[in-house]
């Protein structure tokens, strides 16, 4: 059963999916469609980091899930080789 803490952060972290989902829909479909004179586009990046950051977001995880298993790897020989 999950704690309150837990609620709260499950909850927090649905909240930040959410927006940033909505916001970076609305930048890469929605905004296309309306006029470039438009307030609502001094809101957004250019498109062109519409394609960098999810790219270097994307990279980046990459990076620390292959950390990750290198530094696993390596701890499990080394205790491989003292139980020898």
């Amino acid at each position: 059963m999950a704690t309150g803490t837990d609620q709260v952060v499950g909850f927090g972290l649905v909240a930040v999916s959410l927006i940033i989902f909505t916001y970076y829909t609305t930048w890469v479909i929605l905004l296309p469609f309306i006029d470039s004179q438009h307030v609502i586009h001094k809101y957004f990046l250019p498109r062109a980091y519409a394609v960098l950051i999810p790219l270097a977001t994307g990279l980046l995880l990459l990076l620390f899930v292959g950390l990750f298993i290198t530094y696993v790897m390596l701890k499990s020989r080394r205790v491989t080789k003292k139980a020898q």
